[in-house]
């Protein structure tokens, strides 16, 4: 655990993040993060990256996810349109040991067992059956050849036997799969535009959704046109020339997330010449909060992303790309990454989660997670440091339960910041 007379306030880590952000959202972004302290351990990566750099680690290196806490695991179309279970969230992806993957994993466990009011008991069940699971689950990979590691995936049937004789429990992931299906652009478009003055418009929705204004001179419209082009070129030639028989719309801002809240995410309404719709998102990728504490990239921010992902994701989304934009309404270059918005993506809802589904949940996050690190480092080696035995699982089971206090001590300095007036929070909006 890091020195507490040493370590950096973690409310100034939160307030630096947000000088770069939209101001009129960085309200809302603080109001998610006070709901619970999972919701701030979910917006607080950049806290615990410079806690965990303080601790030993090892020099076993992987691709890291950079944020694997329970809630950036999910369901989601692959490109044969068969529902895989996986991560689904790599703005942090970086290299680095390990270990603070599964450390930040086992401590969301922790996080959400409190906040969902298990016992003490329940909660250390869970937490060592994510840690276990990703022990016994990166041995696995280590007597698996490369191929047979990089085509492993964990698909919908698969996630049956979790819910076996737990009624409840199946009903839930029924209706998370069926919810996860039905997402897609015909529904995006349903939801989210109407016809104003004899044209197709994404709906405004203050402030969570804002369009762009209409009024952008030509010099604007050829730099945006110049950054839709870059992205393009990043793709594989079949999906571009799949891309191209779409065209763009409308446009407008999105807010997403929690701990993302206030980095500029749009999202964009294309159409074929038939009318089928495609919902595209571009997120703006920054440097990974892990990058101070290792090395520095050496790809630009969105690349990164895009690279971490394909490197650690089972299967990646086939619109998965990057772009850069030069001036646009600001003298800096930003940088995005580019994805489908809805594409069969479905999520487990962890706060309703009681101890027997929370400990089958987390055991198979930890498996899931060993899969993603075996793809890009040496699971033999891992599995050599881990050894047969359950030593590593009480190991960071322990950490997982140390850093629960301290992320409950976090969130109720990020409340007395908000209470003090040094940090301003908005009303929580959905």
């Amino acid at each position: 655990m890091p020195d507490p007379t040493t370590r950096r306030d973690p409310v100034e880590i939160l307030t630096s993040q947000d000088e770069t952000r939209l101001q009129h959202l960085v309200p809302i972004r603080h109001g998610r993060m006070s709901v619970s302290p999972f919701t701030f351990y979910r917006g607080s990566a950049a806290v615990q990256a410079a806690d965990l750099a303080a601790t030993p680690t090892t020099d076993l290196t992987v691709q890291l996810c950079g944020d694997a806490h329970l809630s950036n695991f999910g369901l989601f179309n692959g490109p044969d349109r068969r529902l895989v279970f996986d991560l689904n969230d790599f703005d942090e992806t970086h290299p680095g040991p390990f270990e603070w993957d599964v450390k930040r994993l086992a401590a969301s466990v922790a996080v959400a067992g409190r906040d969902n009011e298990l016992s003490a008991k329940k909660i250390d069940r869970a937490v060592r059956a994510a840690v276990a699971g990703y022990r016994e689950a990166i041995l696995s990979c280590s007597q698996k050849g490369p191929l047979d590691v990089h085509y492993w995936r964990l698909e919908l049937d698969q996630l049956q036997p979790l819910v076996e004789g737990d009624k409840k429990a199946r009903k839930r992931l029924d209706k998370v799969s069926r919810k996860a299906t039905s997402k897609d652009s015909v529904r995006a478009l349903n939801k989210l535009t109407d016809i104003v003055g004899g044209r197709r418009v994404i709906v405004a929705d203050p402030p969570l959704i804002e369009r762009i204004d209409e009024n952008i001179d030509p010099d604007e419209v050829a730099r945006i046109s110049t950054f839709f082009e870059r992205y393009v070129s990043t793709l594989p030639r079949d999906r571009r020339q799949v891309l191209q028989r779409y065209g763009v719309v409308d446009i407008a801002h999105k807010v997403v997330g929690v701990g993302s809240v206030g980095t500029r995410c749009l999202i964009v309404l294309l159409e074929s010449g038939d009318g089928e719709p495609l919902f595209l998102q571009f997120k703006e990728a920054t440097a990974s909060v892990l990058e101070p504490y290792t090395a520095p990239s050496e790809f630009e921010p969105g690349e990164r992303v895009v690279i971490g992902q394909r490197l650690v994701q089972t299967m990646g989304d086939i619109f998965l790309g990057w772009s850069h934009a030069d001036g646009i309404r600001s003298d800096t270059t930003h940088y995005f990454y580019f994805r489908q918005m809805w594409d069969g993506k479905g999520s487990v809802d962890v706060e309703s989660m009681g101890g027997r589904r929370l400990q089958r949940y987390a055991a198979t996050c930890g498996s899931v997670l060993a899969i993603a690190h075996a793809r890009s480092g040496d699971a033999a080696m891992i599995a050599g440091y881990l050894g047969d035995g359950d030593t590593f699982d009480h190991a960071v089971a322990q950490f997982a339960h140390a850093y629960a206090d301290l992320t409950e001590a976090d969130h109720a300095a990020h409340l007395a910041a908000i209470a003090s007036g040094r940090v301003d929070a908005a009303a929580v909006i959905d």
